[in-house]
């Protein structure tokens, strides 16, 4: 015999934000006001924002428009990032984006997720990790406790519920592997690196 799902005794108490209330407060401000709008392009902006309220950013970040991002004192993003328009980053617990990484136009970012099967619905979360090189194509879902390795492409509107592995083209919903990606090195890099 099933039970039947109770929202009223819901409650998220094991669950620690990362910051006091103020904080917390001041972002959602700070986000909505600022990051959610198409009225502020500069990344230089967004960065130094970010950057005070606590996230860990490379250098040559790129920072488009419309974007939400949770709770910046638990992002990390090294160098020469890009995070496209529409992108929601909805991280709960840390999230860790690595070099030369591109999140498309409207990707996501889901460290929360519940438990469907406990009466309360419990709140269930789970870090993202995307290495070096990862592309996340438009539209597309990383879901909690997923590692993407470097160079790993997750193609627009896909469903990533498992890892990916590095330099493998992922497709669809849940997303399966269905090619290696190659990198062709173009003429300019290997001129500079015969120099």
């Amino acid at each position: 015999m099933s039970g039947k799902t109770n929202l009223a005794a819901y409650n998220n108490h094991q669950y620690y934000p990362g910051a006091g209330w103020l904080k917390r407060t001041l972002w959602f401000y700070v986000n909505a006001l600022i990051f959610k709008t198409s009225l502020f392009p500069s990344s230089a902006l967004k960065v130094f924002l970010l950057k005070l309220f606590g996230a860990k950013l490379g250098q040559g970040l790129v920072l488009r428009h419309r974007l939400n991002i949770k709770y910046p004192w638990f992002l990390i993003v090294d160098d020469y990032s890009w995070i496209g328009e529409g992108v929601w980053i909805d991280n709960l617990v840390p999230v860790k984006i690595g070099a030369h990484v591109c999140l498309s136009q409207g990707a996501m970012l889901q460290t929360g997720n519940h438990d469907f099967s406990k009466i309360a619905f419990d709140l269930i979360t789970g870090g993202i990790v995307l290495e070096d090189g990862v592309w996340i194509g438009a539209k597309a879902l990383v879901c909690p406790n997923i590692i993407a390795a470097e160079h790993a492409v997750l193609t627009a509107g896909s469903v990533a519920t498992k890892n990916l592995e590095a330099y493998f083209v992922y497709q669809g919903n849940p997303a399966l592997k269905v090619k290696k990606r190659e990198i062709e090195a173009d003429d300019f890099m290997l001129v500079k690196e015969v120099c």
